[in-house]
């Protein structure tokens, strides 16, 4: 019988994990599955950090569970193949996203649709069915991982700047994709200019469309349209700038996680217009309905891709050359990184160098 299922968990790991709501991370040993008929172990050289990772650390989303290794944009090395792989061989370049196991039966498995699987197992935080055993992710210097959730690297773009495409970019990709928001000569607006808008900015570009960035920072306008190549910016602050890009978007992306005003936004749209909301607020937002019926727009949302799309994101990001602007840092870096992050202060996404800043 296969150890895929993690039956065996005796391969000795390192990394940095949060022991408590304080979401301070400090050195962790524990242990990983042994690599598994279907599975890879790959090195890990980089990881992203995401602003979720802060989320599970701090317990904001109730349900941590400590201690957390927190991580889900994980590229690196592969060292160990299954005897079933034959995908992946040892010396590639590949990447773990955030859900690293499914039912692989379901409607949704069955569409390549795996983040939608009621049984979809997300990268950390999270017990494996069956096993008792809490999922671990990617600070740290090892990661087991079913072949089914690992993607190819292209071996243009680097490791370090293409590891936060493994959740930013497939969080922007897949709506772009689904609703229609990929086609050249749209106008589509970005609201916010993170760690995803800035990577939604990118792939629009890339697939032709005019770009809108639409901030409640003047301070960003710059380097939205200088450093990004945005079309315009829009101050979502200014009445009037607002009041005079009214039904001019095809589509927006709506990366903003703390709540925000929806009607602003969906007076934007062009009748049939859509509004996709990724990003994740903890809390209710109130949604205009008028607006909605007199223009027949849509508003949706949207969590990762599946793995093939993916593995198409990362394809497309090689052709176009896209990669996220990162700083990157050092292991013991980890908890001024987050408290930078918390504050807003990173221009747009860290990313730890775990190769050789990780030491036991």
């Amino acid at each position: 019988m296969s150890n895929s299922q993690g039956e065996e968990h005796t391969q000795k790991a390192f990394g940095w994990a949060a022991r408590d709501t304080s979401g301070v991370l400090s050195p962790f040993h524990f242990t990983r599955r042994v690599n598994g008929d279907d599975d890879i172990t790959m090195k890990i050289l980089y990881c992203g950090i995401c602003h979720s990772d802060l989320h599970v650390t701090r317990n904001d989303f109730g349900f941590g569970l400590y201690p957390v290794v927190p991580g889900h944009e994980i590229v690196g090395v592969v060292t160990e193949v299954g005897c079933n792989v034959e995908k992946f061989k040892i010396g590639d370049k590949v990447g773990v996203g955030c859900l690293i196991g499914s039912c692989h039966s379901c409607e949704n498995c069955q569409e390549d649709l795996e983040i939608y699987c009621p049984k979809v197992e997300i990268t950390y935080n999270i017990v494996d069915d069956g096993t008792g055993k809490k999922n671990y992710g990617g600070y740290s210097d090892i990661f087991v991982v079913n072949k089914h959730f690992a993607v190819r690297f292209p071996e243009n773009l680097p490791l370090d700047a293409a590891a936060p495409l493994l959740c930013a970019g497939i969080t922007v990709y897949s709506p772009m994709k689904y609703y229609g928001l990929d086609k050249s000569g749209l106008h589509l607006g970005v609201v916010g200019l993170g760690g995803l808008g800035h990577v939604a900015v990118k792939f629009a570009k890339a697939f032709g469309m005019k770009v809108t960035v639409i901030s409640t920072s003047p301070s960003k306008k710059k380097e939205a349209i200088e450093l990004l190549g945005a079309d315009s910016f829009l101050l979502s602050k200014d009445s009037d700038q607002m009041k005079g890009a009214v039904s001019t978007m095809d589509g927006i992306i709506d990366t903003v996680s703390a709540p925000h005003p929806m009607a602003p936004l969906i007076d934007l749209l062009k009748p049939h217009g859509k509004l996709v909301v990724v990003g994740a607020s903890e809390k209710t937002v109130e949604l205009p309905i008028f607006p909605l019926l007199m223009g027949r727009k849509l508003v949706g949302g949207s969590a990762v891709g599946g793995m093939k799309e993916t593995q198409e994101m990362i394809d497309f990001a090689g052709k176009h050359n896209i990669v996220a602007n990162i700083e990157v840092i050092s292991m013991d870096y980890v908890n001024t990184a987050m408290d930078r992050l918390a504050r807003g202060d990173i221009r747009y996404r860290f990313v730890i160098d775990i190769a050789n800043t990780l030491t036991v």
